[in-house]
């Protein structure tokens, strides 16, 4: 492994066949941050625009996405995976043929080695709490609904058990719902709830949250009792969209403009 001690963080990149672009854009992220001997890259959901299952590793786009990560991984990068709101079915098949460890839904890691610690660590100003971000969507009852059906053990073998072709085309046909449901919500639904907010940092311990899902990248401060605390939003990807986020040994944060 890398000795440099940087760590990175990127969300909601949506790779699928029909985008080479980006995936030719997360390519060269993934070179340079190789070149760069960055320590760890964390990874907070939604890689794919969707994942219907291990199974489907095989197909040539997965597969190059696979060895994509396997090449940064044996070059040195630890690499971490935390499930988005598409890529929820991602297992051990494609982790271990990746390279990479997927973690829990919410995770405390520690930012100057870029390491993962457990729950059980105290507070310190040195921790970061990490997730896809939307479990923090809290007014959205209808996703939040959603997502504990699908997350279910009982949903997630029936749907699995399925031609692949079959799931295929229901996640294209969940996808045009969601697409669909989302132009007749507000936009204050779709993003965090800020007591959610709130409440992931006082039950974590953690004075700083790095999370996607919302496509609205940014820095807010939040007042806690024990001090002020900060919310980074990464970006997702898209034609002229695109970041990561770097943290340094020192723990000072930078956003990386990766719009191409």
């Amino acid at each position: 492994m890398h000795k440099t001690g940087i760590t990175r963080f990127v969300s909601d990149l949506h790779l699928s066949a029909e985008r080479p672009d980006l995936t030719a854009r997360f390519a060269a992220f993934l070179a340079e941050t190789a070149a760069s001997k960055i320590t760890t890259l964390f990874i907070l959901g939604d890689l794919f625009d969707a994942w219907i299952g291990d199974d489907d590793l095989a197909q040539p786009f997965n597969t190059e996405v696979c060895s994509l990560l396997r090449k940064l991984s044996d070059q040195g990068t630890h690499l971490f995976f935390i499930a988005g709101n598409r890529d929820f079915l991602i297992g051990d098949t494609f982790s271990q043929a990746a390279g990479l460890q997927r973690l829990g839904e919410v995770e405390r890691v520690c930012e100057k080695v870029g390491a993962k610690v457990g729950a059980k660590v105290g507070s310190d100003d040195t921790a970061v709490l990490i997730m896809h971000g939307d479990t923090l969507c809290t007014d959205d009852t209808d996703y939040q609904a959603f997502r504990q059906q699908v997350r279910t053990a009982a949903w997630q073998t029936d749907f699995l058990a399925r031609p692949l072709a079959e799931r295929r085309a229901e996640a294209t046909a969940l996808r045009q719902k969601s697409m669909a449901a989302t132009k007749t919500k507000s936009q204050t639904i779709m993003d965090v709830n800020a007591e959610a907010v709130r409440q992931a940092l006082i039950a974590s311990g953690c004075h700083r949250l790095i999370h996607g899902h919302t496509h609205r990248p940014g820095c807010e401060q939040i007042m806690l009792a024990d001090g002020v605390a900060e919310r980074w939003v990464l970006s997702d990807w898209d034609s002229h969209r695109g970041d990561a986020l770097e943290v340094s040994t020192e723990g000072s944060i930078r956003r990386i403009d990766l719009s191409g």
